[in-house]
Order: structure tokens, then C-alpha cells, then sequence
């Protein structure tokens, strides 16, 4: 119990508040698609792991590197969700037509979960510098993901603006907006081994000091960025969701 409360003292309450706004989001997205069409369910799924993946920000087990690893998998598995699925939707404003049903869509992602948790268990822990690395890939899958989600979302509102619910896609361009900014800063960080978690890391195996301290304006204008992105991005994607449920009332 002391180990528990000793974690939850340290924790940032901007890093809780951002994990409770993904939460609220990601609740609404889970029910939005069980009470909605097929086409809809693989982009809610997708903002659902958005939570799962953040998560790990109150992880009293944040030490044990192969939990941290699979929660970088979560998000990653998370964007590919959304992306394909707004690629589906897409293809239904041209063609009205929709394969597959929702419980094939559940079970795809639990065994893509359940097989990228085998993986990692019989694989070796990874290094905490293999970690930085596992979450590079994963924020730079994202900035790419999300660049093209945003071109999707345009040619969707493009192909459906005299509908009831075009307006919930421009909506859905202001969330990937402010996903680029959130994890493009992220990224931004991690290139230039700006992200101050890994700063001893990064000296120790490299034997050099950080030049962190040579720009601190772009280190802490990102970190700015970073925190209320994330925030907005995840009070956005609920307000959207529940902008939607109810136009298709």
C-alpha cells in the first residue's frame, strides 16, 4: 500500500487529468459503438485503446518494462483501428457497402492484442533505451496516421456535406489536429533527446551530456504543447462522439 501511494504522490495531477479526460473519452466511444452501425465500430474501438494505451501514465507498474512495451502496442494497434476505419467509411460514402460484422471487429483486436502479449513474453525484457525506442516508432506511426486521417476526414466531409452529420467530421479534423500536436511534440522531443525521462539514460550510454540546456524555450514550448494536446485531444473526441449519438438520433 505505501508503494502505491508513494507512486500516486508523484504523479503530475496535469497527468491525471489527462488520463480521466481519455477515459471519459474512451467510455463514450465503447458505447457509441455497440448502439451504432457496423462502420462506426473500428473508429470507436480505436479512441477506446486510446485510454487503454494512456494508462500507463498512473501505472504503479510502470518499472516492469514489458507491461510498459505492451501499452505502447495498444496505442500503436489504436491509430491503425481508427485509421482503418475511417478508410471503411470512406469506401461506404462511394459504394454503401460495409463487410464484416461488429463481434469480427472485437474479436480481431483482443487476439492482435493477446498475440502482441505472447510476443512479448517470450521475447527478452526490453532496455529502457529499446523502450525509448518502441515509443519513437509508436509516436511516429501516429504523426503519419494522423496526417492521413486528416486528409480522409476532408474527403469524407467532401462526399457526404449535405448529410445530418457532416458537421461531426470536421469535428473529428480538429481531434487528429490536436493529435498531431500532441504526439508530433512528443516526437519532436524524442528525436533531439530532449524527453527529460530518458536524460541519464541517454549521458550514461552515450557518455555525452544532453544539449537540453542550450534550448529551453523549444523544450519547454513542447512539453507545453505535449500536455494540453493531449488534453484537448481527449475532451474533443468525447464531445464529438456525443455530438454525433446524437444527430443520428
Amino acid at each position: 500500500m505505501d508503494q502505491f501511494l508513494t507512486f500516486f504522490g508523484q504523479l503530475q495531477t496535469f497527468d491525471i487529468i489527462q488520463v480521466i479526460f481519455w477515459g471519459l473519452a474512451g467510455a463514450v466511444s465503447f458505447h457509441f459503438s455497440i448502439g451504432n452501425a457496423r462502420v462506426w465500430t473500428s473508429i470507436a474501438i480505436g479512441f477506446f485503446l486510446i485510454f487503454l494505451s494512456q494508462a500507463y501514465t498512473i501505472n504503479p507498474w510502470l518499472h516492469y518494462y514489458k507491461l510498459s512495451a505492451y501499452h505502447s502496442i495498444i496505442g500503436t494497434v489504436a491509430i491503425m483501428m481508427i485509421t482503418h476505419g475511417f478508410l471503411e467509411y470512406y469506401v461506404f460514402c462511394r459504394t454503401f457497402e460495409i463487410s464484416g460484422n461488429k463481434l469480427t471487429v472485437y474479436l480481431t483486436v483482443l487476439v492482435i492484442l493477446a498475440c502482441s502479449g505472447g510476443f512479448l513474453l517470450i521475447n527478452p525484457t526490453p532496455s529502457p533505451n529499446t523502450l525509448r525506442n518502441i515509443k519513437m516508432v509508436e509516436n511516429a506511426i501516429w504523426v503519419f496516421l494522423s496526417v492521413m486521417n486528416l486528409e480522409l476526414v476532408r474527403k469524407i466531409y467532401l462526399a457526404i456535406k449535405d448529410s445530418t452529420i457532416s458537421k461531426g467530421f470536421i469535428a473529428f479534423g480538429i481531434v487528429f489536429f490536436c493529435i498531431l500536436l500532441w504526439k508530433g511534440s512528443e516526437l519532436y522531443l524524442q528525436i533531439y533527446q530532449w524527453d527529460r525521462d530518458w536524460q541519464d539514460i541517454i549521458a550514461m550510454m552515450t557518455e555525452e551530456s544532453s544539449d537540453i540546456g542550450q534550448y529551453p524555450l523549444r523544450v519547454e514550448l513542447s512539453q507545453t504543447v505535449s500536455r494540453y494536446a493531449g488534453l484537448l485531444s481527449g475532451f474533443s473526441v468525447g464531445g464529438t462522439f456525443i455530438y454525433i449519438y446524437r444527430l443520428l438520433k
